[in-house]
């Protein structure tokens, strides 16, 4: 029996690549979670940018914890199973009427890692409605290796600007909008993609990849990960400090290192050396 999820869910991800919308957070918690955020932001001067955007729960222990948030890893388990590691966390932030978009692509093209039962849970800190952007999927294309075009359009919030070869518009496509505190789950083959934010407030949203730990990394000799649940009797990666506060020094610097280690792997291959901080 699931821990957390519904057989018919555990049936709809394995058929279509997703689940949404999931009840996550309460409101106070999901209100604490974005003013923690927000109150740093206007510590440093403005919204959260660069290489902070990646990696996170090395730096706050708050994003540390909803990366172990029990009824999570719950979910998690029953789609992947009782061990296991998180790859990263990524902060998805479009400011009030802005451009920015997710092109249309799948994650595990440029990410090295060697198995897609990878997990990508995407939890809404304020409202992901479509006129916010909300993210749309295609259901089923998980089953699929789609090819993608390089643009680096500056409005696209992915590395080189992915985009899937395919007309969209020919497929089924299924918007996952969220209210504040819920969260969406899909498979990290499952092509995916955002339009712009058109409405007044900002949409802000962060992504936990979870994985099996028998995972293997593929296209750098070194990468990091966090055991969340289970043990990791594999050692395919480094396992990841824990914070003991904000900007812990020993966690920031593997967070610098793993910063470094990031770039390196998703700019493999690249047509135009990196111009800003990793986002996958």
């Amino acid at each position: 029996m699931p821990k957390h999820l519904t057989a018919a869910q555990v049936d709809h991800y394995r058929d279509r690549g997703y689940i949404a919308p999931l009840d996550l957070l309460t409101a106070s918690e999901t209100a604490e979670a974005r003013a923690k955020l927000e109150a740093y932001e206007a510590r440093s001067g403005g919204p959260l940018g660069g290489a902070q955007r990646a990696g996170g729960h090395l730096l706050w222990p708050w994003i540390d914890e909803l990366m172990r948030h029990e009824t999570l890893l719950d979910a998690v388990e029953d789609l992947i199973g009782p061990d296991i590691l998180c790859w990263n966390s990524i902060f998805w932030i479009k400011e009030a009427n802005s451009p920015s978009y997710v092109g249309w692509h799948q994650d595990l093209e440029y990410w090295g890692l060697d198995n897609d039962e990878l997990v990508s849970a995407w939890i809404a800190l304020s409202p992901a409605s479509e006129a916010a952007g909300a993210m749309s999927v295609l259901p089923g294309s998980h089953r699929e290796l789609l090819s993608h075009d390089e643009t680096y359009h500056a409005d696209n919030m992915l590395t080189r600007g992915q985009e899937l070869k395919i007309d969209v518009s020919q497929r089924e496509v299924a918007s996952m909008a969220l209210e504040p505190g819920q969260m969406s789950m899909h498979n990290v083959r499952l092509a995916h993609g955002s339009g712009p934010n058109t409405t007044d407030d900002r949409r802000i949203g962060i992504s936990l990849q979870y994985m099996p730990t028998r995972t293997k990394q593929l296209l750098v000799d070194w990468d990091f990960a966090t055991l969340v649940r289970g043990t990791d009797d594999y050692g395919n990666f480094e396992l990841t400090p824990r914070p003991q506060s904000d900007f812990d020094p020993v966690a920031v610097e593997f967070h610098q290192r793993a910063g470094v280690a990031l770039r390196e792997l998703l700019y493999q291959g690249a047509e135009r050396p990196p111009e800003r901080a990793p986002t996958l």
